[in-house]
């Protein structure tokens, strides 16, 4: 039987993927003792890199906020494979770091990693609520115009 989580991710219409591995010299996530810290998920769906691009040049704010949408839901993705495929032990999100491939007078990176921030309320409630970062960067992994990281609390 679907846990809350699950059934919250399938009336969302999410389907989460199988967590991308890395593709350089670090892990997915580390868990020290009720703390899982998540490296940083970029834009990858289907085996494809979407969002490639810099905010304020190729990329609108809107496609940044469907870009942290997208690392959001493959951070989730992390976060099931760090609970043993229970998602209903995470709980909470504490922080998530975002980071937007901009251009120098780019300022919106909020609206931008919103994305990220408003997918984590929508699947988790109240414990979906987190501190956060949104800064701008000047390069990004394989260019895509967003990377998102995270620390959960789980049980």
């Amino acid at each position: 039987m679907a846990g809350t989580i699950d059934a919250r991710l399938a009336e969302l219409g999410i389907s989460l993927p199988t967590p991308a591995a890395p593709v350089a010299s670090y892990v997915p996530f580390v868990r020290v003792g009720s703390l899982v810290m998540i490296s940083g998920q970029i834009t990858m769906e289907n085996g494809e890199i979407r969002f490639v691009g810099k905010l304020g040049d190729t990329l609108s704010v809107e496609e940044g906020y469907q870009a942290a949408r997208l690392c959001g839901v493959n951070l989730i993705a992390q976060m099931r494979t760090a609970c043993d495929d229970d998602l209903d032990r995470v709980k909470r999100v504490v922080r998530l770091g975002g980071f937007v491939n901009c251009t120098p007078d780019f300022t919106d990176h909020p609206k931008v990693i919103n994305g990220a921030s408003d997918l984590m309320q929508e699947v988790f409630g109240d414990a979906g609520q987190h501190a956060r970062a949104a800064v701008g960067s000047s390069s990004l992994p394989l260019g895509v115009g967003v990377e998102v990281d995270a620390v959960v609390e789980v049980a």
